[in-house]
């Protein structure tokens, strides 16, 4: 099971840098980093509302399952 993050591809169409992203909804750059990277084990559904918000897209827009072979 693999769960892609999106995050990168939102922030461009969007023309908008990680660090303007990470102020907006209240976290660190480097938690911002982990969360793109796919790193992070969870995200709280109220971060997840900050983002879409922001970014203007809705959640399957940022995150997107893949089944591993």
């Amino acid at each position: 099971m693999a769960i892609i993050v999106n995050i990168d591809i939102m922030l461009a169409k969007r023309k908008m840098r990680s660090k303007e992203l990470a102020e907006k909804i209240g976290i660190t750059q480097a938690n911002l980093s982990v969360l793109k990277t796919g790193k992070a084990k969870g995200i709280r559904f109220e971060t997840l509302e900050h983002i879409c918000k922001i970014l203007e897209c809705q959640p399957g827009d940022i995150l997107e399952y893949t089944q591993d072979s």
